[in-house]
């Protein structure tokens, strides 16, 4: 088994942990009322485009999900959270570098004495969710079940179903496919990015995601035999009837969104496995970037 589906396989254990973890910090994440922006690279960026979304939907204040090359943090925030696993990115060092003095700052991250987490007024420290693969997994979701349930958002279905996303066959109409778009709406849509960069980055396969909406408006010119449409929020009928018309593979959704995600994270592992690629050691990647 490789390392990576070894720590797939530990994201239960890692939820429970950090669901016990959130009385201690809670402290260090936005009070509801507060403006709030939040950074990060790459998979972080997308937990944090659903939390942010989540938050604003919730009504907890205006919130702002940006990625770290591109951070607007001289703008005046309450807080800003940097999303980081390894706390050495250099686009989250130099926006941090940025930010209104006036900002408090909460790193969320793996490695508590990171460059990161040294640049905080308050860190999270995830240690037992580190990983040492290079395509995260069980570190993103326990950093997003921790972020939903302060918000007060109910992960009882993401905690039972996700048991069931580690131990389904997977669905050999996706195994098989040559290209898989990824839908999500509301906050979901952070997780379909997510999921389609997963199958990218451990297979090089051809994915891609979307907002539900957005997909009628170009993207589903792709969609027929042979390709697959893998939605993580449900989906109107009549987008549904379209989509099936293409000829492609559709999958609704039957689990919790977090659960359909992690439920992914092994179609990546699988692809990667039957192309011949090491899904531990994926092309082109590193754990983390750090630039000169």
């Amino acid at each position: 088994m490789s390392l990576t589906s070894q720590e797939i396989a530990t994201q239960p254990q890692c939820w429970e942990s950090v669901l016990g973890l959130l009385p201690d910090v809670a402290p260090a994440l936005p009070a509801a009322g507060e403006s709030v922006a939040v950074i990060g690279c790459g998979t972080s960026l997308f937990m944090a485009q659903a939390y942010a979304h989540l938050r604003e939907d919730i009504g907890h204040g205006p919130t702002d999900a940006f990625p770290a090359s591109a951070a607007r943090l001289h703008r005046r925030y309450d807080r800003v959270i940097a999303l980081t696993r390894s706390g050495a990115t250099t686009e989250i060092l130099t926006a941090l570098a940025g930010a209104d003095a006036a900002t408090r700052v909460t790193t969320v991250t793996a490695v508590p004495d990171s460059p990161a987490a040294r640049v905080a007024h308050d860190v999270i420290a995830l240690e037992e969710a580190d990983e040492r693969s290079v395509v995260q997994t069980r570190y993103p979701t326990t950093q997003l079940v921790l972020l939903l349930a302060h918000l007060g958002h109910s992960v009882e279905r993401a905690r039972a179903d996700v048991v069931t996303a580690l131990a389904a066959p997977l669905d050999p109409g996706l195994v098989g496919a040559e290209q898989i778009t990824f839908l999500g709406d509301g906050w979901h849509a952070g997780l379909a990015h997510e999921a389609a960069l997963k199958v990218r980055e451990a297979a090089a396969h051809w994915t891609e995601s979307y907002l539900v909406p957005e997909y009628r408006h170009g993207p589903i010119a792709v969609a027929g035999p042979g390709r697959a449409v893998w939605s993580l929020s449900p989906l109107p009928a009549e987008l549904a009837e379209r989509i099936e018309a293409t000829g492609a593979r559709l999958r609704r959704p039957s689990l919790d969104p977090l659960a359909e995600l992690v439920l992914a994270q092994r179609l990546a592992v699988r692809l990667a496995e039957d192309a011949g690629r090491d899904p531990d050691r994926p092309a082109h990647l590193t754990r983390s970037v750090v630039l000169t």
